[in-house]
C-alpha cells in the first residue's frame, strides 16, 4: 500500500481484526456483485469505499424515477442510464482507485460460469428466483462462497452460502429449484427504503469479512428481518444430502 491508501484505509488498518495484511487482501480481491438495484446500492458502495481492488457490477437494468426511493448509488441525472454504469461512476467519485467493470446485460448461466470463477466473492442482491438460482448453482460448481439478501414490503433475509464448508447448505438446499414460489416485485408489492439499505449493508460486511479473513460468516444460517417490529430471526439451515445443486460436491 502507498500513503494514500494507509490514509485512506487507516480506520480499517487500525483494527486488530482486519490491520494492514486484511486490508491488502481487500485491495488484491475481486467480487462479483449482481444487480445494481436496492440492495446492490450499498453493497457496491460499501465495497468499494472498504477498497476491494476489483469490483464486478452486472445489471441489464435502466435508472428510473421510481427507484431512487431507495437505491442510493443513482441520481436523477442519470435516470435513463444504465444501472450498472451508473453505480461505477458513484463508487468513482469516492475511491477512484478502485477497478469496476460494468456489465449491462442478464446474468445467465452462461455468463455466470466464466465471471463466478474469476471472483473471490458473489453478491446476490437480485430480485428473481431464476437469476438467484443460476448464481447458486455456478457458485456451487466454482466452489465460491455466495452472499445472498432479499428485500420486499418491510422483510428481509440474508445468508451465506458457502459450498466449500463440507457441512454448509447452498442456496437450492432451502429452496430447491424444482419447488414454485410467488414471485413478489417491488413494483408491485412495493418495499420499505431503509429496508434494502440494511440488507444491502450487510451483505458487504458479510463480503468483506470472508475477503478478509475475518471472524465467521452466516454459512449454515439464515437471518429473517421484520422491519416493522426491527426483530431478528434466525434459523439454522443444514445441507441436504439429497440436494440436486450441491450433492456430491
Amino acid at each position: 500500500m502507498n500513503d494514500d491508501q494507509l490514509l485512506r484505509y487507516s480506520r480499517h488498518i487500525l483494527l486488530d481484526d482486519i490491520g494492514v495484511e486484511g486490508q491488502q487482501r481487500l485491495l488484491d480481491s475481486h467480487a462479483l456483485v449482481i444487480g445494481a438495484g436496492g440492495l446492490g446500492s450499498p453493497v457496491a458502495l460499501y465495497l468499494g469505499t472498504a477498497g476491494v481492488g476489483r469490483i464486478t457490477l452486472v445489471d441489464h437494468d435502466t435508472v428510473d424515477v421510481t427507484n431512487l426511493q431507495r437505491q442510493i448509488a443513482h441520481s436523477l441525472a442519470r435516470v435513463g442510464r444504465p444501472k450498472a454504469e451508473s453505480a461505477r461512476e458513484t463508487i468513482a467519485a469516492i475511491n477512484p482507485d478502485v477497478q469496476v467493470r460494468a456489465v449491462t446485460q442478464r446474468a445467465d448461466a452462461a455468463w455466470l460460469a466464466d465471471a463466478v470463477a474469476q471472483a473471490d466473492v458473489v453478491l446476490d442482491c437480485s430480485d428473481n428466483f431464476q437469476t438467484r438460482h443460476a448464481v447458486n448453482a455456478a457458485c456451487v460448481a466454482a466452489r465460491k462462497p455466495l452472499v445472498s439478501g432479499a428485500a420486499i414490503g418491510f422483510d428481509g433475509q440474508i445468508s451465506v452460502y458457502d459450498s466449500r464448508q463440507a457441512d454448509a447448505p447452498c442456496y437450492a438446499c432451502l429452496f430447491p429449484p424444482e419447488s414454485t414460489f410467488e414471485e413478489v416485485r417491488c413494483a408491485t408489492m412495493g418495499v420499505f427504503a431503509p429496508l434494502v439499505g440494511i440488507i444491502g449493508s450487510m451483505q458487504a460486511a458479510e463480503a468483506l469479512k470472508l475477503l478478509a479473513g475475518v471472524g465467521s460468516s452466516l454459512a449454515g444460517r439464515l437471518q429473517m428481518l421484520d422491519a416493522r417490529r426491527m426483530e431478528w430471526t434466525e434459523i439454522r439451515l443444514p445441507r441436504q444430502p439429497a440436494c440436486p445443486v450441491c450433492a456430491g460436491h
